[in-house]
């Protein structure tokens, strides 16, 4: 197999100005030079301050140019070492790179180990973070390609099921929501959002096809055979009456046992 055959690693690109060919930042990527450019103008737009990002925001898109300078198809290592080889060519040819670092991976051309990741992550845990609401918000109006949405749903898919859900097999105490009650605002609030055009099945009828499979599902699983039986599990046995039962309506109206007996003895009687 060739390397031509071989699957790219990443690429090496330059953002120059369409109307120049001299480089004003020379990086590398491995999700592509459209959207790894994207990223850039997503932080020229959260006001980040670096080099590159204070000359971003003095330009628009139609002005400016990225370029593919190299594909590599070996591996991560060589990938950085392609951008350091090129980040040396443009300088020593006269151009005003913007790069705050001689390339290579990582910011500062050093990849962060294991250990180095947990340690920050532990330092970052409580630490708050910065929020953009609205128009702030570097994604604002934004939508996510169906491309995209259909990959992260391909990622995700099973990570939270059975031994992989960060909650399986806690019960009682254990659980994190243990003991948590909604507030009456709360209910109130989900109840509204849910109801009329709020729930996602409003105005929605089940297809003949679609019932048939939910029958075909529920077959042979354990429930009360009848609404008879759910009110005497729901209502008879937990002393508790619905107005919406027919059945609690129906007992209501019947006569106890002690009442019926009492009566037939003094039928007797006469």
């Amino acid at each position: 197999m060739t390397s031509l055959d071989t699957a790219p690693v990443g690429v090496v690109y330059g953002v120059r100005l369409a109307r120049t060919r001299e480089f004003r930042y020379v990086g590398i990527t491995t999700v592509g030079v459209g959207r790894r450019f994207r990223q850039h103008r997503a932080k020229a737009r959260a006001s980040v301050r670096t080099p590159f990002c204070d000359w971003l925001r003095k330009h628009d898109d139609a002005d400016v140019v990225v370029e593919v300078l190299e594909t590599v198809r070996t591996d991560l290592a060589a990938l950085g070492e392609a951008e350091i080889v090129w980040i040396a060519l443009a300088r020593s040819a006269g151009h005003r790179l913007l790069n705050l670092s001689d390339g290579g991976l990582g910011p500062t051309g050093v990849m962060w180990t294991t250990e180095q990741r947990e340690a920050a992550r532990r330092r970052s845990l409580g630490r708050k973070g910065v929020s953009r609401p609205g128009s702030l918000n570097p994604f604002y109006g934004g939508r996510h390609s169906e491309e995209q949405r259909r990959r992260w749903s391909e990622q995700r898919r099973g990570t939270n099921a059975g031994p992989d859900n960060p909650n399986f097999g806690l019960f009682g105490e254990a659980h994190p929501s243990f003991g948590h009650v909604m507030s009456d605002e709360s209910r109130r609030g989900l109840a509204e959002a849910r109801t009329g055009p709020g729930n996602p099945n409003y105005g929605k009828t089940a297809s003949a096809e679609t019932r048939a499979k939910r029958s075909a599902a529920q077959k042979g699983r354990p429930k009360p055979a009848s609404a008879r039986s759910a009110h005497t599990r729901h209502h008879t046995n937990k002393g508790i009456a619905s107005p919406s039962c027919r059945f609690c309506a129906e007992a209501a109206q019947i006569p106890s046992a002690i009442d019926s007996s009492t009566t037939r003895e003094a039928h007797t009687d006469e």
